[in-house]
């Protein structure tokens, strides 16, 4: 299988890549450095990254900046951020990929917890990731040719609470998260969200 990996540099996009490189074509694409890059929020630049890959398999977004805020202080642009890059950046990799999208192939979206276990200071990311919960579910109803969408939405995960040099043993681990991604590819599921929450 043709797997386009987006987003491949991240913690959980390294852990993805390592995971589906032992049985598939992993094509490896980050936003600054590496062989192939996109900016998501261009689709001028993501019409350029599949006229360089051609038909793919499946088409895994791990992209998507999140902005941490209080409500009151945090200027316009952080909710903008969030909008045009984590929102739109993935919903026009799925309108754009889908002509490039094999016949029964896969695209797998990031969401996140945020609107699901609730803390101060991340309004615009929930707001960003139920978003992204509520397109995958309504796309689904779309899709021609059999072609499926589904959402992976990661809680913390560890690797990266112990770069922020906080408690991290309820975060779950990179190498979990990816065979969610693992499972939305492989598996039937349609239109749904993968609460990576704990080990698969």
């Amino acid at each position: 299988m043709k797997i386009l990996a987006i987003g491949a540099n991240g913690v959980i996009g390294q852990a993805t890549v390592r995971l589906l490189q032992q049985e598939h074509d992993v094509i490896a694409v980050g936003h600054s450095k590496g062989a192939l890059t996109v900016d998501i929020e261009s689709t001028e630049s993501i019409h350029n990254l599949f006229k360089q890959v051609g038909t793919v398999d499946a088409i895994i977004s791990m992209a998507g900046n999140g902005e941490m805020g209080d409500l009151e202080t945090m200027p316009e642009s952080g909710f903008l951020n969030v909008l045009h890059n984590k929102v739109m950046g993935q919903v026009n990799l799925v309108r754009i990929g889908l002509a490039h999208l094999s016949k029964g192939g896969s695209i797998t979206l990031t969401s996140g917890q945020a609107a699901n276990i609730l803390m101060p200071n991340t309004a615009a990311i929930a707001m960003g990731v139920a978003a992204i919960d509520a397109f995958v579910a309504t796309a689904a109803l779309e899709l021609p040719a059999n072609k499926r969408i589904n959402a992976v939405s990661p809680s913390m995960v560890k690797e990266t609470m112990d770069q922020w040099g906080i408690d991290s043993s309820t975060g779950i681990p990179a190498s979990d998260v990816a065979r969610y991604y693992q499972a939305s590819i492989l598996g039937s599921a349609n239109g749904e969200t993968f609460d990576a929450i704990k080990t698969p």
